[in-house]
């Protein structure tokens, strides 16, 4: 990873990463051990695998949890009304983080940024799979 990115910035991927795997490990687990659904669990778990990226030491140098200004639950975040709703917040945190991601990397590390857009699209077309069962 190039100089290009600011501690700051290195803050953000360290959150967005956490995000989109916590994100895609909830539904993982949900249709893992609720439903027994080996083939779209283990779609998941290789997506979430390939959220990575090699500079660790950068990210965890650089995070900074305890003074996130944002650290507190708001109520919508503390509500969920059943399994369906669980699931849509979960890939939406997903989506939304490996966008932030996608973005981010297209300063410094294109591969990366590919990689976190074929997330987006295939957590896309999993929603839409795994939503429509659940309704």
């Amino acid at each position: 990873m190039s100089n290009s990115l600011s501690p700051e910035l290195y803050r953000v991927i360290d959150a967005n990463l956490n995000r989109l795997k916590e994100g895609i490990r909830v539904v993982e687990d949900i249709l893992r051990y609720r439903d027994n659904n080996k083939e779209l669990s283990l779609k998941l778990k290789t997506l979430r695998h390939k959220a990575r990226v090699n500079e660790t030491k950068e990210l965890l140098q650089y995070r900074d949890s305890i003074n996130d200004v944002l650290r507190s639950s708001i109520k919508s975040e503390q509500n969920r009304d059943n399994i369906a709703s669980i699931l849509s917040a979960n890939f939406k945190r997903a989506e939304e983080s490996s966008r932030v991601l996608e973005e981010l990397y297209k300063l410094n590390n294109i591969k990366y940024s590919e990689n976190f857009k074929y997330i987006r699209y295939e957590l896309y077309n999993l929603e839409k799979e795994i939503l429509l069962d659940n309704l």
